[in-house]
């Protein structure tokens, strides 16, 4: 078996800690993904191994830093997920990834962490309707929130409007006791969440107050031309076909949507079919139109979430093949 050799000489400027992590914590993440031995002298990395193995290893320290040189800095998380991205068939960089800042507030960065998330904002740039499906944890809403707040910094809107369905509610708010704020205020309390986190509460506050920031419930968005304006539909997959063509049809010049849902937690009506199961089968040829579809790998949460989503879809994948082989008439669990 031929062994390959490479070195990888640190410049003098970049501190190795900054490279390696406090105590090596950055390489210990590294080491057990691969066979190759790696070996650290003073500002030099030594790997040596199989030829494919090396230069994969090789190419982890290259894209961490390109990071730094960027002027990012390195943590466990983004570390954790270039060796991810390195080790998959994704032919985003990771640089492309932790280098593209969407917007900033007080000191944090929002920003994509995975390849499926820079597909997704990369797609809000560009298309002017955008669906975004995939499960909980992948930032479906919260990047498009911080897509909506970047936007309307840089005057390319006048103005957001966040909805999204009031399934429980059944839509019939009028029956419900308190004002409208009262009555929807749990349904769209996610979405006054998100927003927290981008601008102050004063901001958001008098934003709210002069109408440049609009959240609401579906029923509301009815009958409405929506021009100059970000609009998020969120949790689309509670929509019903005919809500989900009345929200669309709101769209004016100048406008930018995105649709967000997961398709694996509709709580319609068992008689009342999802308007984003069946949208994409609608309007996937038409232009300026894009479905991007989030997976368990874009998950950025705790790395058991990730491990639950992959869980219950191998659970319904199993189930859906046992009962397209099952006899008719034959128990289907």
């Amino acid at each position: 078996m031929k062994i390959k050799r490479v070195k990888i000489i640190i410049p003098v400027d970049q501190a190795m800690v900054e490279l390696l992590g406090y105590r090596d914590e950055f390489l210990k993440l590294i080491e057990p993904r691969f066979n190759s031995e790696i070996l650290v002298r003073g500002n030099e990395i030594s790997i040596s191994g199989k030829e494919e193995e090396v230069e994969a290893t090789a190419g982890i320290f290259k894209e961490l830093l390109s990071i730094l040189e960027s002027g990012s800095e390195l943590n466990k998380q983004n570390v954790e997920q270039t060796v991810d991205l390195i080790c998959s068939e994704e032919k985003v960089s990771p640089k492309e990834i932790f280098t593209d800042k969407i917007i900033s507030h007080r000191g944090r960065i929002i920003r994509p962490k995975t390849a499926g998330q820079k597909r997704y904002v990369d797609a809000i740039r560009k298309k002017t309707i955008t669906f975004g499906i995939g499960p909980a944890g992948t930032g479906k809403t919260y990047l498009a929130m911080a897509m909506a707040v970047k936007s309307l910094k840089e005057q390319s809107v006048s103005r957001i409007i966040l909805t999204r369905p009031a399934v429980e509610a059944g839509e019939k708010l009028g029956y419900l006791p308190g004002t409208l704020h009262e009555k929807v205020d749990p349904y769209l309390r996610p979405l006054f969440d998100a927003l927290y986190d981008m601008m102050s509460a004063e901001q958001f506050q008098k934003l709210m107050e002069q109408g440049i920031i609009e959240v609401a419930p579906l029923a509301y968005m009815r009958g409405r031309t929506l021009n100059d304006s970000f609009i998020l539909l969120d949790e689309a997959q509670n929509t019903s076909p005919e809500q989900m063509k009345m929200f669309l049809t709101r769209l004016g010049f100048g406008s930018k949507v995105v649709v967000t849902g997961d398709v694996t937690q509709v709580d319609l009506p068992r008689e009342i079919h999802s308007g984003l199961v069946v949208i994409e089968k609608i309007l996937k040829e038409l232009d300026d139109i894009v479905f991007v579809h989030l997976t368990a790998k874009d998950v950025v949460r705790h790395k058991l979430v990730q491990k639950i989503v992959e869980a219950y879809k191998e659970f319904k994948d199993n189930k859906v093949k046992k009962e397209r082989n099952s006899s008719p008439g034959e128990l289907k669990w």
